[in-house]
Formats: C-alpha cells, sequence, structure tokens
C-alpha cells in the first residue's frame, strides 16, 4: 500500500486547473465513496480492536488479528486526514510527508502480520506438537513488538525527506517499498500456503481447507487490493517528461488504485465475521462470540505431551488440527 503524498502537487493542480463540470460532479461522486469506505473501515476496525482487546479471551490468534486491526486502523485515520486536508487546501508539505511515512509504516506493519499468520499456520500444520509446546501468548507479543519497531526501521530512509520541499518519485524508493511491502512478503505467504496444501494432500484431507480460507481471503484481497497501485508508482517512476496537467486518466486510475488500498483495509474486519460457516445464526448471538469463533485456535487432543514425539504422533495430531 502506498500514499499519494509524493503526488499530491500533481493531483490537486490537476483537479483544481483542469477541471470542468462533468469532472467536479465525478469528483464529488467518487470523494464520497471513499470517504465512506474509510469511515466504515475505521468503525469496523475500531469493533475489533475493542472487542479483541477488551472483552475476548486473549490467545495467539487473537494476537494477530488485533495488531492487524491496529494497523489498518492507524492506516485508514491518516488517510481520512490527508483526505480532509486535501478538501480544505490546508495540506503543507510538511504534514504531506508525516501523512505519507506514517501510512507507510503501517502498510508494512499490516502485511508483515499477515506474513506472520502464514508462517504460523504452515508450522501448526508441519510441526504441530512443536507448536503446541512452543506457542505462547509471550512469544506472540514479542513479534508482534518486533514487527512494529521493523516498521519504524522501514520508514526511517524517509526521515530525511522532512525538511525537503518537494520529493522526487524516484526508482530507488519505488523499488523499495515493492521489495519490502509486496516481492518478500508475496514470496513467504505463498510458499507457506503450499506447503500446507502438500502436507493436507500428504494426508489425504483435501477436502479439510476450512480453517485456512479466512486467512487465505484476507491475503488475496490485500495483494489484488495493493498491486496495481506499485504499477501506478512504478509507471511514475519510469515515465520521463511527464506533462503531469495532461495525464486526468493516469491519476483518475491512481485515485482507483487508492481506493482499492483503503477499501482493502475497511474489509478485513467484516472478512473476521463473514466468514465463519453459520454467520447467520452466529450474528443473532452476542458479536464477541463470532468474533470468538472467528479467532477460535485449533485445539489439539494430546494426552501426553512428555511422551516421544514419533511420526505417527505428529500425524494424528497435524489430521486432528486440520479437523476442526
Amino acid at each position: 500500500m502506498e500514499n499519494s503524498s509524493f503526488g499530491l502537487k500533481y493531483v490537486t493542480g490537476h483537479s483544481t486547473e483542469k477541471s470542468t463540470v462533468e469532472d467536479e460532479g465525478l469528483g464529488i461522486f467518487l470523494a464520497c465513496i471513499f470517504f465512506s469506505t474509510i469511515i466504515v473501515g475505521l468503525i469496523g476496525n475500531g469493533l475489533v480492536i475493542f472487542l479483541a482487546g477488551c472483552r475476548m479471551k486473549t490467545t495467539v490468534n487473537s494476537i494477530w488479528f488485533l495488531n492487524l486491526a491496529i494497523a489498518d486502523f492507524i492506516y485508514l485515520l491518516f488517510s481520512v486526514t490527508n483526505f480532509c486536508l486535501i478538501l480544505s487546501k490546508q495540506h503543507s508539505v510538511f504534514i504531506g510527508h508525516i501523512l505519507f511515512m506514517t501510512t507507510e509504516q503501517n502498510v508494512f506493519a499490516s502485511i508483515w502480520f499477515l506474513v506472520v499468520i502464514s508462517l504460523d499456520r504452515c508450522l501448526r500444520t508441519w510441526m504441530a506438537v512443536w507448536a503446541q509446546n512452543n506457542r505462547t501468548l509471550r512469544k506472540a507479543r514479542i513479534i508482534c513488538i518486533i514487527i512494529w519497531v521493523s516498521s519504524i526501521g522501514y520508514i526511517s530512509p524517509y526521515f530525511p525527506l522532512l525538511s525537503l520541499l518537494d520529493v522526487e518519485v524516484t526508482g530507488t524508493n519505488v523499488t523499495y517499498g515493492f521489495i519490502m511491502t509486496f516481492l518478500i512478503p508475496f514470496l513467504i505467504i505463498a510458499s507457506s500456503y503450499i506447503a500446507i496444501g502438500v502436507k493436507i494432500n500428504r494426508l489425504k484431507k483435501r477436502k479439510q481447507l476450512k480453517p485456512y480460507r479466512l486467512i487465505i481471503t484476507v491475503i488475496l484481497i490485500f495483494f489484488i487490493c495493493s498491486f496495481p497501485q506499485h504499477v501506478c508508482w512504478f509507471w511514475m517512476a519510469r515515465a520521463e517528461n511527464i506533462n503531469w496537467t495532461f495525464t486526468g486518466h493516469f491519476w483518475v486510475l491512481f485515485g482507483f488504485t487508492l481506493y482499492l488500498v483503503n477499501l482493502n483495509s475497511s474489509l478485513n474486519p467484516f472478512l473476521y465475521v463473514f466468514m465463519c460457516d453459520d454467520y447467520k445464526k452466529k450474528l443473532k448471538q452476542s458479536l464477541v462470540l463470532v468474533l470468538e469463533t472467528a479467532f477460535a485456535e485449533d485445539h489439539l487432543d494430546i494426552k501426553d505431551m512428555r511422551q516421544t514425539q514419533t511420526d505417527e504422533q505428529e500425524k494424528k495430531t497435524t489430521i486432528e488440527l486440520l479437523e476442526i
């Protein structure tokens, strides 16, 4: 996910100097959709944060999703702030840089929480007994802290930008963002789920993909929504001598990719609820119970944890894990 701060002056320049009545009408319509999506996302993620953080039993899974919701909430909060400042024409260069770095930080955190969730699922499939013995709340919290600290390290190259009046879109910073927030995470996540598929196939449990459909759906939506904007940033970086005032179609496309990014962050909390098998029935109960079902830990029936961890025991435990 990227923010439009680098190209802000070009976007606002085009919209204010070259707009027509029809363009303004379309702009108002798109702005309403954009704003509504962000508000819905803020409410949804805020609800997940409140329930998962204050009302639900703490599990490793709930810790992952709580931090993912926090990252999405902060991203949407600063996106709507940026949006309002643009509309009010109060957007200074310094504030633009701050908003850009803050959104980038939470983009990084969000995607790497998805990476951790995928690796966690993979380990629980291939090393079920080991995972049962070593997955603790303390370790999960430490991992989350590492991700948040790393997100600050990720945006550290942008700190010098705070003293600049303008920032050029270069291939270096675009490639840096693409590698750290798309390419590496995609390879890790894809490898994790391929490994899960291989294990399920070996156990002849092809129908037991239901425990993973929530995470797979969230990840697919994330990449579908984020990749187009990476393409736009590369397009901007590679273009030479662009007459920005006559690239209205490009900025419409860029705005659409930005909308997809916000849509992704807004959809996640609702996916947690509606991916339950019997969500219609669950919705009649308390929302806390619905989220607990979505975040439910897989239970392993191991009578003696001190017993030697043989291959047969690991196979039996993995089958039980997949059947839930």
